[in-house]
């Protein structure tokens, strides 16, 4: 009930997680959640309502119906599922299209991509391996195996994917995004601190970029700092909710000391 309630505070399930990880034992596994809120995977564009979703849905469910073999259509239909929440359908549409396009290298990008969100993490790698290749990586690609790779507590795994990523697109805010979620998962908080900053310097910025910068804010018990931050996006009684929130479950777990602790250390390689 507690994470369902911190859940609806924040609005992020990538929010979600983080807390799960740097709250739990060292040994403990991330709960699955969105693979990306930050970007790696395709979401429902801004301002459409659940209804018009569901009906781009159902109509791209009767043209794939029709013409299963047009590519460009199965995938518009396979992201249409994917924004409704249908993840296991949207999985099955794919898993056809690429048994007919096996080489198709978006059809196996967005394959993977789907897997991820249904929780198929091995296959999910195995798929996003074949989406790309060494002398032509795809930062797209590597952002997403390196989520996947966050999901299946490989975190170290995870960074060298988002590092090399950003070789190809210094600065890119949502690599960086998912780097920072990445650290915090490490309970890193120093560096993912300072990459959430780099990643939220970007205009226009993300609100749950933000929102997560706030996250890793407070968890190192600076409160009025991360409420601040909060407020850029939300109205002030839920930033105050959010952070206040925070305060309690991090004072009944007595972990503020050990967190602020951890934010001192640093990964090779981050700057």
């Amino acid at each position: 009930m507690r994470r369902c309630r911190f859940a609806r505070l924040f609005a992020s399930a990538a929010i979600v997680t983080v807390v799960a990880a740097a709250t739990a034992g060292c040994g403990t596994t991330p709960t699955p959640a969105t693979t990306d809120a930050t970007g790696s995977i395709a979401l429902p564009s801004p301002g459409r309502s659940d209804a018009d979703l569901r009906r781009d849905a159902e109509m791209l469910g009767e043209k794939y119906r029709a013409n299963p073999t047009d590519v460009d259509v199965a995938l518009r239909y396979a992201q249409a599922l994917r924004s409704t929440g249908q993840h296991a359908q949207a999985v099955a549409v794919l898993e056809q299209v690429s048994l007919r396009n096996p080489h198709n290298k978006a059809v196996l990008g967005e394959y993977g991509r789907a897997l991820a969100e249904n929780g198929n993490y091995q296959q999910a790698l195995a798929v996003l391996d074949r989406a790309h290749t060494p002398d032509q990586p795809d930062w797209r690609i590597l952002s997403a195996q390196g989520a996947v790779l966050d999901q299946m507590g490989r975190h170290e795994e995870a960074q060298r994917h988002y590092l090399t990523a950003l070789k190809i697109v210094p600065d890119e805010p949502t690599v960086l995004s998912n780097l920072g979620l990445s650290y915090a998962l490490s309970k890193d908080l120093k560096n993912a601190e300072a990459t959430l900053r780099r990643a939220a310097a970007h205009q226009p910025v993300d609100p749950r970029v933000r929102q997560n910068l706030a996250l890793v804010v407070g968890l190192q018990g600076r409160f009025d700092e991360a409420e601040d931050i909060a407020r850029a996006d939300l109205p002030p009684e839920q930033a105050a909710a959010n952070v206040a929130y925070l305060r309690q479950m991090l004072a009944r777990k007595n972990l503020a000391a050990p967190l602020a602790k951890s934010a001192d250390r640093s990964v090779p390689g981050s700057s």
